[in-house]
C-alpha cells in the first residue's frame, strides 16, 4: 500500500470536525485581494469573514482583531460548522458553546430560526460578544498579562480560573488544557493577519470559485475527504490514502483534489465528485492553455489511462489544487503540479 496521486473514485466520507493549516502569503500581480474590502484576515472560509468583521466592529475593545478571532474559531473547531461538531464536554459548533454559556451570550445574528450555536453567524457574533466582555474583565482586573491571553483562558476556563491564579492558568491546571489553548492561539495569530492568502483576477464563476478555494490553503488532503459543506475525514480503499504503509486519510480532515473543485464551484455550479466526472460535464467548453482565465479546470490522465487529477487555475501559471496524501492544498507552478507529460487539458464549469 502506498500514497498515491489522485482523486476519489467512490463516495463521500462523513464530515467530522476540520483541521486547517494556514499557508503563508501567495500573490499574483495585478490581481484583486481575495476576501473582499477591508483585508485583516487571511486563511478564512469565506462565510466567516463578514461575520467575524462585523463582531470586531461592535467591540469597543481594540485588543479584538479579526485574525484574534479567526485564530481561536480555528483551534476551537477548524472552521468546522457541521451540526456533528460537538466536543466531548458538549461544547457546540464552530466557537465551541458549552449550553449555560450560550443561553447568556447567544443571539439569532443573521435572523434565521432563531439562536443557534452550529449557525456561523450566530457562533462568531457570541463568540465576539463574549470576548469583549473577558477582554474588559481582563483590563479591570489589573493582572500583569496580555488581556488577550487573559481573555482566551476565561473563555477556555471560566474567568474564575484566572481569577484564582490572578492570570493565565499554569500547566498543572486541567492538565495543561487552558495554558497549550492560550499559547496557541497567541502562537497562530499572525498566520491570520494581512492580506489574503491568494490575490485573484477578474470576476464570473472561475474567479468567484477559485476565491473559495484560496480560502482553504493549507488544507490537508485527504483522500475521500471533503465536499460542498468544506472539510472532512477521509478513508483509504487499499490502494489510496495511505502514507508510509498507514492509512492517514482515515484520521485526516481535509479535501482531495476533486473535492476541493467541488467544493469551490457549489454555491453556483454543482460539478460531481470525482475529476473523471468533472471533465465529462465541462469538457464541452475546453480551454487552450493560452486561453485559460482564473478558476478554468486543469485535468491530468495516465498515458493511455483515466483521468486521476483536477485543479484549479490560479493565474500567472499556477495551478491550486490538492496534490496527494501527506501534502496540503497548495498553489504552485503548472510544470510542477503533476508530471508534465500527464496534462490532459483544461475546461471551463
Amino acid at each position: 500500500m502506498k500514497a498515491a496521486t489522485g482523486c476519489l473514485l467512490g463516495v463521500l466520507a462523513l464530515p467530522v470536525v476540520a483541521l486547517i493549516v494556514v499557508a503563508g502569503l501567495l500573490t499574483a500581480a495585478g490581481a484583486d485581494a481575495v476576501g473582499g474590502e477591508g483585508g485583516g484576515m487571511r486563511g478564512v472560509p469565506p462565510e466567516f469573514e463578514p461575520w467575524i468583521r462585523r463582531a470586531v466592529d461592535e467591540c469597543d475593545h481594540p485588543e479584538l482583531t479579526p485574525a484574534l478571532m479567526a485564530a481561536q474559531l480555528f483551534q476551537e473547531s477548524g472552521f468546522r460548522t457541521g451540526r456533528d461538531t460537538v466536543s466531548p464536554a458538549a461544547a457546540k459548533g464552530p466557537a465551541q458553546f458549552v449550553h449555560a454559556t450560550w443561553l447568556t451570550w447567544g443571539r439569532d445574528a443573521d435572523g434565521k430560526h432563531g439562536a443557534d450555536p452550529f449557525d456561523v453567524a450566530d457562533a462568531v457574533m457570541a463568540q465576539g460578544r463574549y470576548m469583549c466582555s473577558l477582554l474588559g474583565d481582563a483590563k479591570a482586573s489589573g493582572y500583569r498579562d496580555d488581556v488577550r491571553r487573559l481573555a482566551l483562558a476565561g473563555y477556555n476556563a471560566g474567568w474564575g480560573a484566572v481569577a484564582r491564579y490572578r492570570g493565565v492558568p499554569p500547566k498543572e491546571f486541567a492538565g495543561g488544557e487552558t495554558y497549550r489553548y492560550v499559547k496557541a492561539i497567541m502562537d497562530s495569530i499572525d498566520a491570520f493577519e494581512g492580506p489574503a492568502t491568494l490575490s485573484v483576477t477578474g470576476r464570473g464563476a472561475g474567479a468567484e470559485a477559485l476565491r473559495r478555494a484560496a480560502a482553504r490553503v493549507g488544507t490537508p488532503y485527504a483522500w475521500g475527504g471533503g465536499g460542498p459543506r468544506g472539510p472532512s475525514r477521509g478513508f483509504c480503499d487499499g490502494h489510496n490514502g495511505y502514507l508510509r504503509g498507514r492509512c492517514t486519510a482515515s484520521t485526516t480532515e481535509g479535501f482531495d483534489c476533486s473535492s476541493l473543485v467541488q467544493y469551490a464551484y457549489w454555491p453556483t455550479t454543482h460539478l460531481p465528485r470525482t475529476a473523471a466526472a468533472q471533465y465529462a460535464a465541462t469538457s464541452h467548453h475546453p480551454i487552450a492553455r493560452s486561453q485559460l482565465h482564473p478558476g478554468d479546470l486543469l485535468f491530468w490522465a495516465h498515458p493511455g489511462g483515466g483521468i486521476y487529477h483536477v485543479g484549479l487555475y490560479a493565474g500567472d501559471g499556477h495551478v491550486l489544487h490538492a496534490p496527494r496524501t501527506g501534502r496540503n492544498i497548495e498553489v504552485t507552478a503548472l510544470t510542477d503540479a503533476m508530471p508534465t507529460g500527464d496534462y490532459l487539458g483544461a475546461t471551463r464549469a
